[in-house]
């Protein structure tokens, strides 16, 4: 007979007696230091959950003798090791006691319903990631970690808000944290931004966020000229945009520069077509800079960065790209081509938009002798404001694209 691993779930930090008959049965238990005290004279093996490595080839081992119990927070397979289980022993040797999850017990906590809550783990991730990715959200609940607390996660959405001038979306967030869930020092937080940011908390915690007044996205492609601010006329005309990000094919996740950003029109769009994607508009011009940030905040880019400088000497402290945009060079093309190829990732693409005729010659030579495929296509572009009116021709395009 195959033995079996029984994963149950644990609320209010104690066991129910069926839950206290199964383990007695099980030649093993895995419980962490929270919960191995309930399982003190229940079973002589215990194994404790880190290192998550060898706890699994301890348990592998212990399947041996018979079955193994593993004790879990709440429901296991919601942000917790049901997936990591499944994915090492297979669903059919696995069984699911599922208690009260950490969620349910904070919304209910707070009054709020949850049938129309983001969810979002911080465990191990980039503070610039996290910030971006909360702000996009109507109503957010974090499972947090002891890196990223309720007060480190408060701290690092005004610094972002902050930089952006955007005091009014400061105002608007509603900040919930739940401590302990439970258990008998059990407590509820409610603040702004700076008070949260101001407290400590225990690791045991929930963190709820929510925007008042933030409505659906629009589509995420197909902003025009005038909805993006820009400055004299200086902006990547829409027909030009939408090829241009074609030719970029960018992915779901990575990171994306932008350089010589202008009024950051190609970034925003592709921030808003791949919400998970990091995306750095890189731009030297103070004026640009004031209409990046406030495009950022009136589209709610939240993953578009600003980063104020020229290159290519601003480029070395970015991480590598997975994809990159030229939009301006400020004379400095070849090494910008240069600086950019070089660091390309494997599989990554790079599309340099000319205007001049000499930068569509020099900039698919330089990329080719960067070890570049390249392709170049030209682009021809005529408007008319009405039918019967004259046609306006634009400037044309040449779109070089390079892959690596």
């Amino acid at each position: 007979m195959t033995t079996r691993i029984l994963v149950m779930g644990v609320s209010h930090n104690a066991l129910a007696p069926e839950q206290r008959q199964r383990i007695a049965a099980c030649h093993a238990v895995v419980a962490s230091d929270r919960f191995a005290p309930l399982v003190r004279g229940l079973c002589d093996t215990v194994l404790p959950v880190a290192p998550l490595a060898a706890m699994l080839d301890a348990l592998a081992a212990a399947l041996a003798g018979g079955d193994v119990a593993v004790l879990a927070s709440g429901d296991p397979l919601f942000f917790g090791i049901g997936r990591t289980l499944i994915r090492r022993f297979g669903g059919e040797r696995l069984v699911f006691f599922p208690a009260l999850s950490a969620v349910q017990l904070a919304c209910a906590r707070f009054r709020v319903p949850w049938d129309d809550m983001a969810f979002l783990s911080l465990h191990g991730r980039d503070g610039g990631e996290v910030a971006a990715r909360i702000l996009a959200q109507r109503k957010v609940m974090l499972f947090t970690d002891q890196r990223n607390s309720p007060d480190r996660i408060a701290a690092l959405l005004l610094a972002r808000l902050g930089e952006l001038g955007d005091q009014e979306r400061i105002r608007d967030l509603h900040v919930r944290v739940a401590e302990n869930l439970g258990l008998a020092d059990e407590r509820l937080v409610q603040d702004t931004l700076a008070g949260i940011a101001a407290r400590r908390f225990a690791p045991l915690n929930m963190m709820l966020i929510e925007q008042e007044g933030l409505q659906e996205a629009e589509s995420p492609l197909g902003l025009n000229e005038d909805e993006i601010r820009h400055s004299r006329g200086l902006i990547t005309k829409d027909e030009v945009r939408a090829v241009t990000l074609h030719r970029l094919r960018l992915p779901a996740r990575g990171v994306f520069w932008d350089v010589g950003a202008g009024s950051g029109s190609v970034a925003l769009e592709a921030a808003r077509c791949c919400p998970g994607l990091q995306v750095l508009a890189v731009e030297q011009k103070k004026e640009q800079q004031d209409n990046i940030r406030a495009n950022i905040v009136r589209h709610r880019a939240w993953n578009v960065r600003l980063v104020a400088g020229s290159a290519p000497g601003v480029l070395a402290g970015l991480p590598d790209p997975d994809r990159v945009f030229i939009g301006g060079s400020g004379g400095r093309l070849e090494q910008i081509i240069d600086a950019c190829a070089g660091r390309l990732a494997a599989g990554g693409r790079l599309v340099v938009n000319a205007v001049l005729p000499a930068t569509a010659e020099l900039a698919p030579a330089r990329l080719a002798a960067a070890g570049l495929a390249v392709d170049v296509r030209r682009l021809r572009v005529e408007r008319q404001a009405r039918p019967g009116a004259e046609w306006q021709e634009l400037n044309p395009i040449t779109i070089i694209t390079a892959r690596k």
